[in-house]
């Protein structure tokens, strides 16, 4: 499939990789500040944002998204930005086709499987799929019941659109999404280290990079340094702009 993506700036090529129920629109602050350098090229996975559907929802098949737009922009090599689900996506591209990575970078997730921690979202994304809502203050209300973060209900809100028909519903293939979420709380497929130069970016306040993960990074990128920016969690880059748009820059301009 022909994946959803926009474009800016001039320069060496940089991938940007959204995470899960979320859309190009989530990388927009790292966008702007990369296109200054860089010819940024910011997407929508499958099942996410404006790109298409599938029942198919794992990360061979998310890699070969990637690859298969980047040969239809005619991008030989790239660096790969990837957030949370995208810095799974991203690793995995460099895995299976490490040539067409220059340097990963990876924001706050390792190369390792989780437990579940999307629960309460989902059921709060189905319940206000459930009803006939007007506007987003309403869905907003509903969600309240399972998510008490306004910064998270805020979040998953920029993907709650109007369609053709002007009927307000989520973007992302929410059936697909839970069906298959297991695959996304899955482990890449990795058989050796690669060797691209990674920076792994982790919020400080974040638990998704703990420290017995370290072994696994090193023997799967090990090429591997890590930054931690300080006063941020896993949203480190919407909490933290600045720095995580400098330590970003100064890595792939190095």
């Amino acid at each position: 499939m022909l994946l959803n993506y926009k474009q800016t700036g001039q320069g060496p090529h940089v991938i940007l990789i959204h995470g899960l129920f979320g859309s190009l629109e989530n990388l927009n602050v790292i966008a702007n500040a990369l296109a200054e350098n860089f010819t940024v090229t910011n997407l929508d996975l499958r099942n996410h944002g404006r790109s298409p559907h599938s029942d198919i929802m794992d990360y061979s098949a998310m890699a070969d998204d990637v690859l298969a737009l980047m040969d239809h922009l005619g991008i030989d090599k790239a660096h790969l930005v990837g957030h949370s689900m995208g810095g799974k996506v991203a690793m995995q591209i460099a895995h299976i086709n490490p040539s067409s990575v220059n340097k990963l970078v990876v924001l706050d997730i390792a190369p390792v499987a989780y437990q579940s921690r999307h629960d309460d979202i989902i059921a709060a994304l189905k319940l206000v799929k459930s009803h006939a809502i007007n506007d987003r203050k309403e869905a907003d209300k509903l969600m309240t019941q399972l998510i008490p973060e306004l910064g998270v209900r805020q979040f998953l809100l920029k993907s709650y659109a109007k369609n053709e028909l002007g009927e307000l519903q989520w973007r992302f293939n929410l059936t697909t999404l839970s069906e298959k979420y297991r695959n996304i709380l899955a482990n890449i497929k990795a058989n050796d280290s690669c060797l691209c130069d990674t920076l792994f970016i982790k919020g400080n306040d974040s638990d998704y990079i703990l420290p017995e993960y370290r072994e696994a990074i090193m023997a799967q990128f090990s090429n591997a340094k890590a930054k931690i920016i300080h006063g941020a969690g896993h949203w480190l880059h919407a909490q933290k702009p600045m720095a995580v748009n400098k330590s970003i820059n100064d890595f792939l301009m190095a």
